[in-house]
């Protein structure tokens, strides 16, 4: 027998109290949480672009220097090298404020709204895709 066949593990049965509107509701939720997810991994990889680029301003800064141009090198130095990306902050504050503004209380919001409306189950709304999209046989 296979998964299809008795339905969702125990983990990802909708309880008999959560109508098919909730469970619809709360996989929107989850995707925009997913969303956020990403959002937040492209906000790291800024973080981490924007630190690397920085770092080689170091080796311009150099490389400008051995070929004679020190008015250059001087210039990169003073107005590029560790400098704010936006007025007061660089990128790591962005993402603390990022976490700690939006991405952790969407994230404990979701958890919150799952445990009350659903009693804790995750993924419900997918599991039930699972169920009506699923292979026969696999």
């Amino acid at each position: 027998m296979t998964v299809h066949d008795h339905g969702p593990d125990g983990d990802h049965q909708r309880p008999a109290h959560v109508s098919e509107q909730t469970v619809e509701a709360l996989g929107s939720l989850s995707k925009a949480l997913e969303t956020t997810e990403r959002a937040r991994g492209h906000l790291y990889s800024f973080h981490q672009l924007t630190g690397s680029a920085d770092f080689e301003l170091d080796r311009a800064v150099r490389l400008l220097r051995a070929a004679g141009h020190d008015a250059w090198a001087d210039r990169v130095q003073r107005e590029i090298l560790g400098r704010n990306v936006i007025p007061g902050h660089w990128t790591f504050q962005i993402v603390e404020a990022y976490n700690a503004t939006y991405y952790r209380p969407f994230g404990e919001l979701e958890a919150e709204a799952r445990q009350e409306l659903a009693d804790g189950r995750d993924h419900l709304y997918e599991a039930t895709l699972k169920e009506r999209r699923c292979t026969t046989g696999h």
